[in-house]
């Protein structure tokens, strides 16, 4: 990101900053020995690309990079490849070399709609993807804009998918501090969600548009 910002931005992206990487071999020593490894190499793919993205969703370069490295993020939960950082701006999930393939094969349409769309969508906000490689073993990330405030904290989550078959939380799941509650555990609560007028047709023109 810093070597990035000495570069000026791109009038329009190439196909070859599609299939662009960035990497950097650091040999660790002396500096900080008791949190990091003596070496290890770490891989930005396609970076004039996410820097782009980052600029439609709004997003500062400064606040990013130091999102992802003032304090070392931390798992979002149990059984879930799922890190957040420790602002809770940043949502990274750790995905699989085959993962990464499949990202690079629809980034180039992704970022058209982005553009097209001027960065308005409900679709995942991806805004960096890396290859962080320490004593041979390599791990791949996804970072993304989390959805929740950073602020308030969460009293009561569901996961919603307009269905009612096999969509009730377990009792296990349901005796956890913060369970993550479904579809008929929204009904039997008589659950509502209040949106005005204008934010509704908003929040639907995005959804329409989306699922295009």
């Amino acid at each position: 990101i810093n070597e990035l910002s000495q570069v000026p931005l791109p009038v329009m992206l190439l196909p070859d900053d599609f299939k662009a990487s960035s990497k950097i071999k650091v040999n660790n020593h002396l500096f900080n020995r008791e949190n990091l490894p003596s070496h290890f190499k770490f891989k930005e793919y396609c970076p004039q690309v996410f820097r782009n993205l980052r600029e439609r969703f709004g997003v500062d370069d400064q606040d990013y990079q130091v999102s992802l490295t003032r304090s070392p993020p931390r798992w979002a939960g149990s059984g879930h490849r799922l890190l957040l950082s420790a602002d809770r701006t940043l949502v990274l999930k750790e995905l699989s070399s085959e993962d990464v393939a499949d990202v690079h094969g629809l980034l180039s349409h992704y970022h058209q709609y982005v553009v097209q769309c001027h960065g308005q969508t409900l679709l995942p906000r991806f805004l960096g993807m890396y290859r962080v490689s320490v004593d041979s073993e390599d791990t791949y990330l996804l970072v993304m804009r989390n959805l929740f405030s950073h602020r308030l904290p969460v009293h009561r989550k569901y996961d919603l998918k307009g269905s009612l078959v096999d969509r009730e939380a377990s009792d296990k799941e349901k005796g956890k501090e913060l369970p993550t509650l479904k579809d008929v555990d929204f009904l039997n609560k008589n659950e509502k969600v209040f949106v005005e007028e204008e934010q509704q047709r908003e929040f639907m023109d995005k959804l329409k548009r989306d699922v295009e």
